[in-house]
């Protein structure tokens, strides 16, 4: 019988021990190698910037100011489309001073589990930056960095500011965060339909999961394009304190 009993304290001391280190694996680890993979994407785009590689950078962009609020608009002006985005490459940093002034991410092409690890991932096949049609863009609420960790406190008029090296696109947010279930895809279509959108524009929409360490839902914000300016303006006014 005491054999039995100190096997059994060994095995739950063993199981104990192994639970504990996944915890800290799952909370600390994973956020350690994510925040360093996230800064290296940045660097590289710096770096790609910095040689004036730009993908498929326009020669210029014209203003896009004045973009219409919940009722649908978007931003004037026909800024040039980029060229294709690799896949789980970097292309832009994004920036939403509702998180914090320090907040910054890269922003890949892709949303697979091995994209999401390095950044933020752009749903193929949705809008590309600053163009026409709902620009989609998924994060991790936990783990990996926990980039979307305070994505509940987004609020309408909360401003989502992107850059590709050449330009700063200020989208502003309409709604959210919403609530819904992974199989709503109609969160992503060029005009999602609860949005509150009733035409065309240019339009941005977040994703993450709910509940915080979950997956059964997902939380949703949706942002129209309010304004953009070259790099060689300044930070826009959203990004300065």
């Amino acid at each position: 019988m005491r054999v039995v009993v100190r096997t059994i304290s060994e095995l739950c001391l063993t199981v104990g021990t192994l639970i504990v280190l996944f915890v800290v694996y799952v909370l600390f680890w994973t956020g350690v190698k994510a925040d360093s993979a996230m800064s290296h994407q940045i660097d590289v785009l710096q770096e790609q910037w910095s040689k004036g590689a730009v993908n498929g950078a326009p020669e210029t962009r014209p203003d896009a100011s004045k973009g219409a609020g919940g009722g649908g608009g978007a931003a004037t002006g026909s800024p040039k489309a980029p060229g294709p985005y690799e896949y789980g490459g970097p292309f832009a940093v994004m920036y939403i001073p509702r998180l914090g002034f320090t907040w910054n991410k890269p922003v890949l092409e892709g949303t697979a589990t091995q994209v999401l690890k390095k950044g933020l991932g752009h749903y193929r096949g949705t809008a590309r930056l600053g163009q026409e049609g709902n620009f989609s863009v998924a994060g991790h609420r936990r783990t990996y960095g926990d980039p979307f960790k305070d994505f509940p406190q987004l609020r309408r008029g909360d401003a989502v500011v992107l850059t590709d090296g050449t330009t700063w696109f200020t989208y502003r947010v309409d709604k959210g965060p919403y609530k819904t279930v992974p199989s709503d895809v109609e969160v992503i279509d060029p005009v999602p339909r609860k949005s509150g959108y009733t035409r065309p524009g240019r339009y941005l929409t977040l994703t993450t999961c709910d509940p915080e360490w979950g997956h059964s839902h997902r939380l949703i914000v949706w942002a129209h394009l309010d304004s953009t300016q070259p790099v060689e303006a300044g930070k826009p006014a959203a990004l300065r304190r």
